[in-house]
């Protein structure tokens, strides 16, 4: 098994952190025949207090070269049922151990103003992160707030690394300005990114649920200015929205009122758009005069979106279409050892009325893979070949070693 790829993870609700830690070690550790290459650890905002703790109680128990983690408002992970649980609001911890027989692993942490401009070559990013592009390597990134520029971060690292999967979440607090923490090879961040690069036999599959369906049809931005659309199929983009929510059934029409949101076509060439082909965007704003909508996106001529609703039961029905094609693509592949999942604070059970729900969908479809994560401030991950910071997602990272 030693030159197999394994994963474990294990959750705890101690309310010890001492406990809790002890308790997640002795289960990973336990579960992998072989030493583990790559840690990855989560913790809960109730233990805010005591973030500064948790690196030096790790390192006590748990000798791992690579070893990085975030605070979450919430966390996701293994029970001792052997359950995965997201655990929202309440103390909680948990940690993923991967061995990872050849497969380069390397962790970073860099910080807005070290970020290359846009327009230098995909070399300044490569210094910048340490990492060649050949082979191509795979992305877990844990970012703090907006300010950490992970916009152009991902930017920049889709430049460079062109057929990188790029994966992670914003940590969170779990309340309005609250304290977080990014975990780093021993030290504790509160600003900029931390990640880890893996390069060599690994292969870094993604699911990205943004939880909406499309409504009405697509159309095209016949006019636009940064991110305001001024025209759609050369009519006012107010007016086409109120015909559209016209011939709505009343029950979508009142799910419009709040839950309304702008699907941007990310494939500039396909001629039938489906469910998943579209970046999920916030409406900010209509002028009621001109009839303008502006959006939480740069739009440009040319391009194609379609309105979307999102509610529990969108959530629900597009992360199950996500995973039965996974399911389907991957069917000649070899099998997944384990798997992240960032959730959007906003998902959860406040979304869906009961817990766990996400992740235990992901279980009935990839047969009870170690899964850990947390609930997010802004969830990473790819749709049509680039990678953006999204809302109201969950992002599942899925790893296997290459066929």
């Amino acid at each position: 098994m030693a030159d197999q790829m394994q994963w474990a993870n294990a959750l705890s609700t101690r309310p010890s952190l001492e406990a809790a830690v002890a308790d997640v070690v002795q289960r990973t550790t336990s579960s992998l025949s072989a030493p583990a290459d790559l840690g990855l650890v989560f913790i809960s905002s109730a233990f805010t207090s005591e973030y500064s703790r948790v690196l030096p109680l790790l390192a006590e128990q748990l000798a791992v070269p690579v070893l990085v983690g975030c605070s979450g408002g919430g966390v996701i992970g293994t029970s001792l049922a052997g359950q995965t649980q997201e655990l929202e609001a309440k103390p909680a911890l948990s940690l993923s151990l991967a061995h990872l027989p050849g497969v380069d692993v390397k962790a970073f942490h860099v910080v807005a103003e070290q970020l290359p401009d846009l327009d230098e070559p995909p070399s300044a990013w490569i210094d910048l992160i340490g990492v060649t592009s050949s082979p191509t390597p795979h992305f877990i990134l844990l970012s703090a707030s907006f300010s950490s520029g992970i916009n152009d971060l991902l930017q920049g690292l889709d430049y460079a690394y062109p057929g990188s999967m790029k994966v992670g979440g914003q940590a969170s607090s779990g309340v309005m300005g609250g304290r977080i923490a990014l975990f780093c090879n021993g030290r504790l961040y509160e600003e900029g990114t931390v990640g880890v690069a893996l390069s060599g036999n690994i292969v870094l599959e993604t699911i990205v649920a943004q939880g909406c369906r499309p409504i009405g049809q697509p159309y095209q931005v016949t006019r636009g200015d940064r991110n305001i659309i001024l025209e759609l199929d050369e009519q006012a983009p107010l007016f086409v929205l109120r015909d559209l929510i016209a011939s709505l059934s009343e029950e979508d029409r009142t799910l419009a009122q709040n839950s309304l949101f702008v699907g941007l076509a990310m494939d500039e060439f396909k001629p039938c758009l489906q469910q998943g082909d579209f970046l999920i965007r916030d409406i900010l704003g209509v002028d009621p005069v001109g009839g303008a909508i502006a959006i939480g996106d740069y739009v440009r001529p040319g391009q194609r979106l379609q309105f979307h609703l999102r509610d529990a039961e969108a959530s629900a029905e597009d992360l199950e279409f996500l995973l039965e094609r996974y399911q389907k693509e991957q069917k000649s592949q070899p099998a997944a050892v384990g798997a992240l999942m960032f959730a959007c604070l906003g998902r959860g059970a406040g979304l869906y009325g009961k817990p766990n729900f996400d992740s235990q969908l992901f279980q009935r479809y990839l047969n009870n893979i170690p899964l850990g994560g947390f609930f997010c401030g802004g969830e990473i991950g790819p749709v049509g070949g680039s990678t953006f910071l999204h809302g109201y997602t969950s992002v599942f990272g899925i790893c296997r070693a290459v066929g």
